[in-house]
């Protein structure tokens, strides 16, 4: 007579290997539509969590079909590995967000002139449905981010307005920053204008001369105040989505005509969310690299 051994089988390693293979399409299906699609941030977000969520209890349950593996050799040992296999996209991208929420400073908006942040031509506002989010930076914001990031500031080149605006705009371009509003370009058409002689007026300049006004001396008591988005200066705003994800911001770049050479700032602000988790400053930081390499050659400490 021959008798036959049966295996148990481990029921939680299947349901194990069911809930994280929908968790992982879930997740998915919610970073191509938040990518490519109408999903806004905030629902994203949700559904992310939903997936870590599932994934974690699949892992649960296929720890528990390994350990009935172990013990009494119920079958479900591949599932319960597929079920791990599956649970490393979400619960992976869920762990470093994790990180990136401790560690990094809970700032939504960095600047490379932390004095006089380069100033919007148009205020982003989008609804924020139930992420808690404070509508205006104030100076401590300013300080945490120069703890956290001393080493994010602008860029000073010893080239003319317009060279440095083209390659403020090419490296845009390429970087996938979309210019959407530019205030300021008189200036650059002013420089241009200036090289041309006008017959006009220099035979007008061979005329006496009336009373000229003497000029004053600037007085010493006034107070100096940084100039935001003064007459000299050429703004460009516009937008940005993170490669992988798709996390919007928006952007703003600031370029000043100083003594012969241009200065360029930049201030990049989540859209979604009280916290971009270092999005932003690695945005500006790649962005002004780029910057330099385009502009070799007449860039300046």
């Amino acid at each position: 007579m021959t008798i036959q051994y049966e295996r148990p089988v481990s029921h939680a390693a299947h349901w194990a290997r069911r809930m994280a293979l929908f968790s992982c399409l879930l997740f998915i299906a919610a970073v191509l539509s938040h990518r490519f699609g109408p999903l806004t941030t905030p629902h994203f977000l949700v559904l992310a969590g939903i997936s870590a969520a599932m994934a974690g209890l699949a892992v649960l349950l296929a720890a528990v079909g390994l350990a009935r593996l172990w013990h009494v050799g119920a079958r479900g040992g591949k599932a319960a590995l597929t079920a791990l296999l599956f649970s490393l996209l979400p619960l992976g991208v869920a762990g470093a967000s994790a990180y990136a929420y401790f560690y990094k400073p809970a700032l939504y908006d960095v600047t490379t002139d932390t004095v006089a942040a380069p100033p919007w031509l148009s205020e982003p506002s989008a609804e924020q449905d139930w992420l808690p989010r404070v509508g205006i930076v104030t100076a401590r914001d300013r300080t945490v981010q120069l703890e956290a990031y001393p080493g994010l500031s602008g860029r000073r080149y010893d080239g003319a307005l317009d060279r440095v605006y083209q390659g403020v705009r090419k490296v845009a371009t390429a970087y996938g920053i979309t210019i959407t509003a530019e205030n300021g370009l008189d200036n650059i058409l002013a420089d241009l204008e200036d090289l041309v002689v006008d017959p006009n007026k220099t035979a007008a300049s061979q005329e006496p001369l009336g009373d000229v006004p003497i000029p004053e001396a600037r007085p010493l008591e006034t107070p100096f105040l940084p100039r935001i988005g003064g007459a000299g200066d050429v703004l460009l705003q516009g937008e940005w989505r993170s490669p992988l994800f798709g996390f919007r911001f928006d952007v703003v770049i600031r370029l000043r005509e100083e003594a012969e050479t241009t200065l360029v700032d930049m201030r990049a602000a989540s859209r979604y969310g009280p916290h971009d988790l270092g999005i932003g400053a690695g945005l500006v930081e790649g962005y002004l690299k780029a910057l330099d390499a385009e502009l070799l050659g007449i860039a300046g400490d």
